[in-house]
């Protein structure tokens, strides 16, 4: 008796608040009316708030082991439910948790709103492009992943008691709903484990992560199916079974074309209309319940509707990772810990204190386990993956973790399955997403990397230091004239080549004679052609979508920069005219602009010869090993097609002094090959098979960019800097004497 006594100290000293709210509520109940109503919002107050303290403290402890936080969260509805707390201390659980029927309406409400925020969720970190990356051994895991546990699931359903079924009369809804919920995988727990062993970007871990998005989707397409089935009549009306199947195709199709556009355009033109940072989530959340409910009306359920909406606002192209994390935030922190606590409130594992019960969920944890090891195994041999490598998949498709929870707490809310059989659902749930980690971290450890995978993940390190690979949306301030047309085309190159949408200032409404008022936006999406075609060529896959490119009219560059810069651009390209005056300072708007802007800047300046044409640029990039010359680096091979341009990199050496030259001379050389060797690296990642480099010592910087550019014939020269601090915008010596003596085109980015 000594363990009980022990366990109700200890749920009593966390659940003192709980109790003195629910006390109080009892108390307040008795008069009714008003005060009764009063004394179910404290009881519901109490509920969530030991939710969230036994969820995020245990799921914290769970992450510190090397597992998921979920586990934790479904321990903490388990510890606090009737498998625990329920058996230590009744009167006590019966206080906090009553079984009346008001009172659970009350928390139900907030389960079914935390299903579809964690399958909106769940959509956004679903990786499409991944998907079809990946391609043929992705689809045959899935298939035989998804097929064999299904079967599994199937047979299992016929040949439980039916005392296990709510409905015996329905048995063959039920089974195919178990067989559902057992060929399901957790895309969140493998893409753990696959991140934390660094495998996110290895070949095998891209394969494991796509075959867990493909499962996700389609056994959610699968659960919403057989629940509007079971929600039509179950067996007894299998000819409704064709309205949802149908339904489904339709919203489906909609949704990947016409829809995802509407949503693209939905997201960009509240995040362009409104002032508040937090309106477009609200039009993400209006989005989801928009779905939720068409989805509904033909008679599937609304978790597809909402898994969906959250795939398609996850690509949207403007969606910043600052509004991306507030939605993430209030989820993860408020909705997780409340959805899966209830989950686990749900489940009475005394139950397994019966024998048959017990030996039962022991054989659903083995059929569970095999037959999704066995199907994911038998897929990744197909594929003509190794004996190892198919090993690796099998461990990592074999956790439940949160997306079985989901689908079995949906299951039982609809009346497909019983308590018991939820309860041993869950009990399979959490054994085999505890399993899966230190398997699949197992598994991994055995798989050497090969030259080739070597080689790409380099590539892809480089882009995950860079500058313009990290580009989501570009903003241009431009006119007609010569700087504003060049500003466009390379905005629009660089635009083109991963199809990122582009907003035009069009200032002072300046088009040119008989030019009309599409003119700059037509001039940056024939720049983004060239973007397009550059990249089909240098990386012999798939041409990217179609640029968008939106253009606004305005009077006075700095105040329409100020209004725009909160939307979240990741670079302002400027070109105008008269942007120097005749003593080389940068003309007070241009002043305006850059002061207005936070982020890196580019201005454009086309020069007095005739203005660098993207079919063949000779341009010259001054490196010193800075940060900023490499970015200006960067920002030249984005800009320039690999087949047609010539690239001269050029390290300026510092002048030698008078004594201990050779011992600083030899640190010198070593400055100057490591910062080449860097950009040949940088210009690789952008298609450059070579890249001419040249050394210059013992002159200023300007003398040496100046005589370099004329020896190599370069129309273009592209200096990264840094701003200095003060009131107008000042680059720095060297650009200013470049500026004054070079004729030809130069970009300049400050950041």
């Amino acid at each position: 008796m000594r363990g009980p006594r022990v366990m109700k100290k200890l749920l009593a000293a966390a659940c003192g608040a709980g109790l003195a709210f629910a006390a109080t509520s009892a108390l307040a109940a008795q008069s009714g009316g008003v005060i009764a109503n009063s004394a179910q919002e404290s009881i519901l107050v109490a509920e969530v708030g030991l939710l969230m303290l036994f969820g995020r403290g245990l799921g914290e402890a769970m992450q510190r082991f090397g597992q998921p936080a979920v586990i934790g969260q479904l321990l903490a509805g388990l510890i606090l439910g009737p498998s625990l707390f329920g058996w230590v201390w009744p009167d006590a659980h019966a206080l906090i948790f009553p079984k009346t029927a008001e009172q659970k309406d009350l928390i139900t409400g907030i389960a079914n709103v935390g299903v579809l925020l964690l399958l909106l969720l769940t959509g956004m970190e679903t990786d499409l492009k991944l998907v079809r990356k990946i391609g043929a051994p992705a689809l045959a895991v899935t298939a035989t992943g998804v097929a064999i546990p299904f079967a599994c699931g199937i047979g299992l359903g016929f040949a439980l008691p039916a005392s296990l079924l709510p409905d015996p009369g329905e048995r063959l809804v039920a089974a195919l709903f178990l067989g559902t919920a057992l060929s399901i995988s957790s895309i969140k727990i493998v893409a753990m484990v696959v991140r934390e062993m660094n495998f996110m970007r290895r070949n095998l871990g891209q394969i494991i992560v796509a075959s867990a998005i493909l499962e996700d989707t389609a056994g959610w397409i699968i659960v919403s199916l057989i629940l509007g089935v079971a929600g039509a009549g179950g067996a007894t009306a299998w000819g409704s079974f064709v309205k949802p199947v149908i339904g489904a195709a339709a919203f489906l199709l909609f949704s990947y074309t016409i829809g995802r556009r509407l949503v693209f355009w939905l997201i960009r033109k509240v995040n362009d209309s409104f002032e508040s940072d937090y309106a477009v989530v609200t039009a993400i959340l209006i989005v989801m319940c928009a779905m939720a409910l068409a989805t509904q009306a033909i008679g599937v359920n609304t978790v597809l509707g909402a898994f969906v909406a959250g795939v398609l606002v996850g690509e949207s192209p403007i969606l910043s990772q600052h509004i991306e994390d507030q939605l993430r935030g209030f989820i993860t922190a408020f909705m997780m810990p409340v959805f899966f606590g209830l989950s686990g409130l749900s489940a009475d594992l005394t139950v397994l204190a019966n024998p048959t019960i017990a030996l039962l969920t022991l054989g659903l944890v083995v059929v569970a386990s095999v037959g999704k090891f066995g199907g994911a195994f038998l897929g990744g041999r197909l594929s003509g993956l190794s004996a190892r490598e198919s090993l690796a998949i099998g461990c990592g498709m074999n956790a439940r973790g949160s997306t079985e929870v989901i689908v079995a707490s949906i299951g039982l809310t609809m009346g497909v399955l019983s308590q018991n059989l939820y309860t041993m659902i869950v009990t399979m749930a959490v054994v085999t997403t505890l399993a899966m980690p230190p398997m699949l971290r197992w598994a991994l450890q055995r798989l050497p990397i090969s030259r080739e995978e070597k080689a790409r993940l380099e590539k892809e390190e480089l882009d995950a230091k860079g500058f313009v690979s990290r580009f989501e949306r570009l903003l241009v301030a431009a006119d007609a004239g010569a700087n504003g047309n060049f500003a466009l085309r390379v905005a629009g190159f660089i635009a083109g080549q991963r199809g990122l949408p582009i907003t035009v200032i069009e200032v002072n409404g300046r088009r040119g004679r008989g030019a009309q008022p599409s003119t700059l936006g037509e001039t940056a999406v024939e720049g983004a052609r060239r973007g397009h075609r550059a990249a089909h060529q240098k990386q012999g896959d798939a041409t990217p979508e179609k640029v968008e490119v939106l253009t606004r009219q305005e009077t006075a560059i700095g105040r329409a920069i100020s209004k725009e810069a909160s939307k979240g651009y990741d670079m302002l390209l400027i070109g105008v005219d008269r942007m120097r005056g005749a003593d080389g300072v940068f003309s007070r708007s241009i002043d305006s602009a850059a002061a207005s802007f936070e982020g890196p800047i580019a201005l454009t300046l086309a020069g007095e010869r005739p203005e660098p044409q993207h079919a063949g640029l000779r341009i010259l990039v001054p490196v010193n090993g800075t940060e900023a010359s490499r970015r200006g680096a960067e920002m030249a091979f984005a800009m320039s097609p690999p087949k047609n341009s010539r690239i001269v990199a050029l390290h300026v050496a510092e002048r030698r002094p008078a004594s201990g030259a050779r011992r600083r001379s030899r640190g010198g050389r070593r400055t100057e090959k490591a910062a080449l060797d860097d950009i040949a690296m940088l210009a690789a990642r952008y298609g450059f098979d070579e890249i001419e480099t040249s050394v210059h010592t013992e002159v200023s910087p300007d003398e040496a960019i100046l005589s370099e550019a004329e020896r190599s014939h370069c129309d273009l020269i592209v200096i990264g800097t840094t701003r200095r601090i003060g009131d107008s915008l000042y680059l720095g010596q060297t650009v200013e004497s470049v500026l004054r003596s070079w004729k030809a085109a130069a970009v300049l980015v400050a950041s």
